[in-house]
């Protein structure tokens, strides 16, 4: 749903009427605009036929509960969000922020599908009311959305602006009302995004797709490290740490062969030895063209970086069984 349509539709009406119908949607969660029963019939069927609230979708559900949903957008393209539930009964909503994906990550189904286009505002709130909704279907009171991370299709930092004015929406009392800080950003490591990032003064967690500890590696997976290298990235998240205070997440996919080896560990922590950086070990899921680190490699990795005095974690895979992981979204079901 689009705010814009909403309020010029709301244009003419008192501007409580505003207030009421946002409240409808981000608070009350409706589906149809004939259940926000505080605004008169009249303009009901306004809203009902200028600024729809249906969302067209198709959700699966894997065997540890995580949630994966098609959506299908206005002008036929498709984009897939996904709901992962925490033991800590924490739910976070993967928001995509684009239609496919222009970076060509080696390692990524989305990269495969190509450029696609940026999302809308109302297309990245979809997302989130589309499983809000969902838990509030399914658990009441006790199911909400507690999370939201902008680390689906896409890269966020190429729809700059339409991802801060969700945030803004998501953040917003009188919109989802989110705490800023159960918000996050993954980029790819675009410079100027991260620099005009530091700028926003907004306390959204922030983490950076790394994956390789130098230049020549990382640029074989990732053709977006030829513009923006490692140092000029961490320059970027430097200048980011030095106005924020925040701390970073680093990304590190773990590719059998390729990127998980002692050495490479060793030169991973020469650069992420800082107090504020964290480096997040990820499970590579399968695309078909690389083969995940086997578990004790993994776990060898991480053991060489805390010796280092690096902040290590190893990530939780959620819905590898219906395509739903980091890396495997690519618009379809």
């Amino acid at each position: 749903m689009e705010i814009e349509a909403l309020k010029q539709v709301l244009n003419s009406e008192a501007k409580y009427r505003l207030v009421q119908s946002m409240q409808a949607v981000f608070k009350d969660l409706v589906s149809d605009w004939n259940e926000a029963t505080v605004l008169p019939k009249e303009l009901q069927e306004k809203l009902k036929k200028n600024c729809s609230l249906e969302i067209d979708s198709q959700i699966v559900v894997a065997k540890d509960g995580t949630t994966k949903a098609l959506i299908n957008l206005a002008d036929g393209k498709k984009v897939e969000v996904v709901l992962m539930r925490y033991r800590d009964e924490r739910n976070t909503v993967c928001v995509s922020s684009q239609a496919g994906c222009p970076m060509g990550c080696l390692f990524c189904a989305t990269g495969k599908m190509g450029t696609g286009r940026n999302l809308t505002v109302g297309e990245m709130l979809d997302q989130v009311l589309l499983f809000a909704r969902h838990l509030k279907k399914e658990a009441g009171e006790d199911g909400e959305v507690s999370n939201i991370v902008f680390m689906g299709m896409g890269e966020p930092f190429l729809n700059y602006d339409n991802v801060m004015e969700a945030i803004k929406i998501l953040n917003d009392p009188k919109g989802f009302a989110l705490g800023i800080r159960y918000i996050s950003i993954s980029t790819c490591g675009i410079v100027d995004g991260i620099n005009k990032f530091a700028e926003e003064n907004l306390q959204v967690n922030l983490a950076i797709s790394l994956h390789a500890p130098n230049d020549k590696l990382r640029s074989k997976l990732m053709p977006i490290n030829k513009q923006n290298p490692i140092n000029k990235v961490l320059e970027a998240v430097d200048n980011y740490i030095a106005k924020s205070s925040r701390k970073v997440m680093f990304e590190y996919l773990m590719l059998k062969g390729v990127n998980d080896s002692s050495d490479l560990a060793r030169e991973l922590a020469s650069i992420m030895n800082k107090s504020l950086y964290m480096v997040n070990l990820i499970a590579y899921n399968a695309t078909g063209d690389f083969e995940a680190s086997p578990k004790e490699t993994v776990d060898q990795f991480s053991e060489i970086l805390k010796k280092m005095g690096v902040a290590v974690t190893i990530r939780h895979s959620f819905g590898r069984e219906i395509k739903a992981a980091c890396g495997q979204l690519a618009g379809g079901v």
